[in-house]
């Protein structure tokens, strides 16, 4: 059985860390595909390719999901898009490297949906801190650490 490259396939409307994913990525020699609404402007570059969608709120998620496959590596802060990656078989990282999974995933959800009926209720919810150097640190590390365990696995 031939074995598909793996893709790294970024939700790139809000992501803060696209220069570190093609940093990773050039070294890796592993292709990049930026999705995006029109209203954000994204620009190709050596290894990464751009596609945008229109402006409607899911959009890029459909277009994530229609795409990927077993094996890609996505990275999103949605964890929506996270859960239905996951079930179809991709590596999910959020933008401050963690990685998510069948056994977070579902607290996750359940926090987001905890904290959106305390928002209609009136209540105030933290939004997330800002990135800083250590976050973006991190995710750099274990976007590599991913990277070169997909590459022992299968010389990508």
């Amino acid at each position: 059985m031939e074995h598909k490259q793996p893709t790294i396939v970024v939700d790139g409307d809000a992501c803060p860390v696209k220069t570190e994913i093609a940093r990773a990525a050039r070294s890796f020699r592993v292709p990049v595909v930026m999705v995006s609404s029109y209203d954000h402007r994204l620009e190709p570059q050596e290894g990464v390719s751009v596609v945008q969608v229109d402006r409607s709120s899911q959009s890029v998620d459909l277009y994530i999901v229609n795409h990927i496959a077993k094996g890609d590596i996505v990275i999103t802060q949605d964890f929506g898009l996270a859960c239905i990656a996951i079930g179809k078989g991709a590596i999910v990282l959020s933008p401050r490297g963690e990685q998510y999974s069948d056994e977070n995933i579902d607290y996750l959800m359940e926090r987001r949906h905890e904290l959106a009926k305390r928002r209609r209720a009136g209540g105030k919810t933290k939004g997330p801190k800002a990135m800083n150097s250590d976050d973006r640190e991190r995710f750099q590390q274990k976007l590599t650490k991913v990277l070169s365990n997909l590459q022992e696995k299968h010389d990508i």
